[in-house]
């Protein structure tokens, strides 16, 4: 865990400028990108010998006032903050083996199956490591390509599945996102086995993993727009929203809306009348010019 707060403390003052930080730098030449040790010190009102040792791993005896004030110094984001208060959790001399949360189950409660079967939406359900774990009809005709694996899995298909660059219209940066929620889920829960073999599994597989995990980024999905394209509907421009279930730790609801007479509100209709009409075992066609 040492070199996890290490990579992530550096990763983040190398993203900030003097000049984002305020500080008068004369426009002599730096060694470094962005912030120096000394300077994060300053900020953040700590020693400069200090600031080292927190930056060397030693984390966990960090106040929440010294923490609180390093996440304004770093300038970090309400993700990356929650991230620093985990890894110095995890870096405390309380963490022992059996601390990490419960194992989310692979099935939901039928209530929850109602709710998904009541929307109008396609809409999914996953867990922290981001396996596929209810849909309603529309969100399985929307992921299809995904139920073709024993167990359907949004990262896995995203990194290891070559037809995510299709499906993703932006697929590079929808691997940094999901490598940088599977990293803040990390630092929740860094003694979750089921989650670590993932990244591993992943960190083994996709160099582009790798790289995006390297980047120390960490993010989490609550709102905004992505655009799919779909193998026989054509391209879908969706507005998604995150829920989190009440009673359900660490499961997620994404439902995915079009603007009301768009092009792709039409394609979702078609979308649902082509599920309805398919056979079980035949192939969709990608959609023809």
């Amino acid at each position: 865990m040492k070199d996890d707060v290490r990579d992530f403390l550096i990763s983040r003052r190398a993203q900030i400028t003097p000049e984002q930080a305020g500080i008068s730098w004369g426009g002599e030449d730096r060694r470094v990108p962005g912030l120096r040790r000394e300077e994060v010190a300053v900020l953040a009102g700590v020693s400069t010998d200090y600031y080292t040792r927190l930056e060397r791993g030693n984390l966990g005896s960090a106040s929440d006032s010294v923490l609180n004030a390093l996440a304004r110094a770093l300038q970090l984001t309400d993700a990356e903050r929650e991230h620093l208060f985990a890894l110095a959790r995890t870096t405390g001399s309380r963490a022992h083996p059996d601390d990490h949360q419960p194992a989310t189950p692979l099935v939901v409660r039928p209530s929850v199956q109602r709710v998904l079967d009541g929307m109008h939406m396609p809409a999914i359900v996953y867990n922290a490591r981001q396996d596929l774990l209810a849909t309603n009809l529309l969100g399985r005709a929307m992921f299809d390509q995904l139920f073709e694996h024993e167990q359907p899995n949004l990262a896995r298909f995203m990194f290891i599945d070559p037809r995510a660059r299709d499906f993703y219209e932006d697929w590079e940066l929808a691997c940094c996102y999901t490598a940088a929620m599977l990293r803040l889920e990390a630092g929740r829960d860094p003694l979750n086995p089921d989650l670590t073999a993932l990244i591993g599994e992943l960190s083994t597989r996709s160099p582009r993993f790798r790289q995006d995990w390297a980047d120390q980024h960490v993010h989490e999905h609550q709102t905004g727009h992505k655009t799919f394209r779909h193998p026989v509907v054509g391209e879908l421009g969706l507005n998604y929203d995150v829920f989190e279930f009440p009673g359900e730790p660490k499961l997620w609801i994404t439902t995915y809306t079009a603007e009301e007479n768009s092009p792709s509100a039409e394609k979702l209709l078609l979308l649902a009348s082509w599920d309805a009409c398919r056979e079980p075992g035949i192939e969709p066609r990608a959609e023809t010019p």
